[in-house]
Order: structure tokens, then sequence, then C-alpha cells
């Protein structure tokens, strides 16, 4: 089969490969792959601006949902032929107490597909049975391929950050997860301003159309200065830092009002400068999220399978594997929004 590898540290390094189809345990599954979408992190593994830990030479890919076509001796519960999406955590330890708590996305040996076991950018990968998850009849294999970064959000926003109705939510980045979390925060009856740049326009038309309060073109207007004259100078109730950029990580704890909350999903790739003083000067509560849990994954599809959620929307191309490069260009120019690459035929 084909492979799109992450073949050395550094940036650069990815060409695609012929490589063996995977052979499988006897508690795993083979997927041929449908559907898989290019994450933000697959851009810091492609620019080598990652601080996740990474195992080249290694096939990228984490986002994805596709068909199963072989079962391991000691799998009960799936068929063969089903259409499944996956979660990408291939193995943790088990034992620890964030594993034992449920929050095995924390677990110091998590091991991430497309990370530290070849992933999703192929034609065909192999997948630890308990992380499969069914796709609702009604979602189609792109929309399946979006689960994983709409159940990022809903772990940051429904299990973390908790948004109440009629809150006043700030959202700093418009790509995939930036416009998924618009549209968590209105499903829970609260308003979303979305903050981008000038090269985000694209992004942000579709944010208004998604049902957005508000959109701010931080070269434009002073983001910060906006959402205090919108709320009376006392700040919004919420602030979800989606860009992974510095500028919008000190905007962000301006903005929110004291005693609000900030959670952080975007990821830098280095240390920034942070104004830390105003996390105690305001009585902030901060959160981070990383990646998502079963509990986040259930709810995600559940929402996708009831219509709730528009992932249509956000999916601007699919591309065949072979023209990776071209998706991960535009990507890095932020143009389109998702782009889903097809391992198994041309682009439709």
């Amino acid at each position: 089969m084909i492979g799109l590898f992450k073949t050395a540290v550094g940036p650069g390094n990815m060409e695609l490969r012929k490589t063996e189809t995977p052979q499988i345990s006897a508690s795993e599954v083979l997927i041929q792959v449908k559907a898989a979408g290019i994450c933000g992190s697959d851009l810091h593994i492609y620019n080598w601006d990652t601080n996740v830990p990474m195992n080249p030479p290694m096939i990228v890919g984490h986002e994805f949902s596709g068909v199963i076509t072989e079962l391991g001796a000691n799998v009960e519960g799936w068929s063969e032929g089903e259409r499944v999406t996956v979660e990408p955590t291939y193995s943790v330890c088990g034992v620890c107490q964030y594993c034992q708590a449920g929050f095995y996305n924390l677990c110091h040996q998590r091991r991430i597909l497309g990370f530290w076991t070849n992933g999703a950018f192929a034609e065909y990968i192999r997948v630890p049975a308990e992380r499969l998850h069914r796709l609702p009849e009604t979602v189609s294999f792109k929309e399946g391929a979006m689960t994983e970064p709409l159940a990022c959000c809903v772990h940051a926003l429904l299990e973390l950050t908790v948004i109440q109705p009629a809150e006043l939510v700030v959202i700093t980045g418009p790509g995939t997860i930036g416009l998924l979390a618009l549209q968590v925060v209105r499903l829970c009856g609260a308003e979303a301003i979305i903050v981008g740049t000038g090269a985000d326009g694209e992004r942000l038309q579709v944010a208004e159309a998604l049902g957005a309060m508000r959109t701010i073109i931080a070269e434009q207007e002073d983001p910060v200065q906006a959402i205090l004259d919108i709320t009376d100078g006392f700040g919004a109730d919420a602030v979800v830092e989606c860009s992974g950029a510095a500028p919008a990580a000190n905007s962000a704890v301006q903005m929110v009002r004291k005693r609000g909350r900030y959670t952080q999903m975007g990821l830098y790739g280095k240390p920034i400068s942070f104004d830390l003083e105003k996390v105690a000067l305001k009585e902030l509560q901060v959160t981070g999220s990383f990646a998502q849990k079963w509990s986040a994954w259930k709810r995600a599809l559940s929402l996708t399978g009831k219509n709730m959620i528009d992932l249509k929307s956000l999916i601007t191309d699919k591309l065949p594997l072979d023209r990776w490069e071209q998706a991960f260009s535009k990507l890095n120019e932020k143009k389109g929004i998702k782009i889903i690459l097809d391992p198994q035929g041309p682009a439709s």
C-alpha cells in the first residue's frame, strides 16, 4: 500500500512511500481508510514545531473514518464491512491515576496514531478494537473523519469549561476547531464572537453563517476594546483560544471578565510570552484541554447523528493522497478550512 510518511525529524521530510499492508494482532482490526482529515497538529509535524512526542519514520494522520476489512481473533461485537471512526489513542498504560480516572488522554505512556504508531494517511490502518466507534447512518465518511476534532471541542467546552446558557464566549481562531467550538457554544444557548486575522476572511464568513454573534478582524479592530465595549467594560464570560498564536493568548486574558474562564485549546509548539499576572488579578479559571476521551466521542457522534452540528460547511476540499503537498501548502497559507485526503480514489 501507499502511505504518507514523516521520514525524519526536522521541517519537511514527508513523502509518499510504498509499505506493507499492516498485520493485525488478536485484539486489533484492519480499517480501509475512506477519508482522513488534515489536523493543525499534522501541520506542526510537517513544519516540525510540535511538542507532542513523535517517532519517525511514521505514517502521519489521526482524523479518519473507514470500513472494517479484517478482525483479530479475539475481537467481538464487530463485523467486517461496518462503517467506523476511531479514537487516535493507540495505547495507554491502563493503571496510572489518569487512566483509572478515565482521563487516559493524559496518560504519560499514551501513544497516538500518526505520532508513535502508523497513522491514517494510508490505504489501511490497524487499530485496537476498543477504540472503534460506529458511524451513524446519516454521517458520511468525510464527516466521520471530523469526529475527532469535534470530540476535542466537546471535551473542552462541555466537560471542562462547561459553557452556560446566555453567556458570551469569545473564540480566537476561526479554523476547524474554532468553527466547531462556535457550534458547540451555540448549542449550549450561549452567544459567540469569533476573532481572526485578515487572512481569515473566508473562515469568518462561515462563522457568521454558523451563527456567530459577531466576527472581528484583529488588524482592523482592537478585539479587546471591542469586547469591553460590548460588555460595558466587564469582558466575556469565557474565552476559548483555538488559534495557537501568541498574540491571541495575551488578548484573551485581557478580554475575559474577572472570575471568568480561559480555556487553551490551540497549540503553539514553543514557549510564548504570557501575562500570567492577570490570572491572579482577575481570579481567572484557566483550563487547558488536550485531545479527548470516550465520553466526548460518544456525545460528538450523538450530535452528528442527530444533525445538530454542521460539518459539511467546514469541508472545503477532498483530494487524493498523492496531492498531499497541495493540501498542506493550502492550509499553511490559511486557505480553506478542513481538507480531507482520500487514500482510495481521485478527488471529488
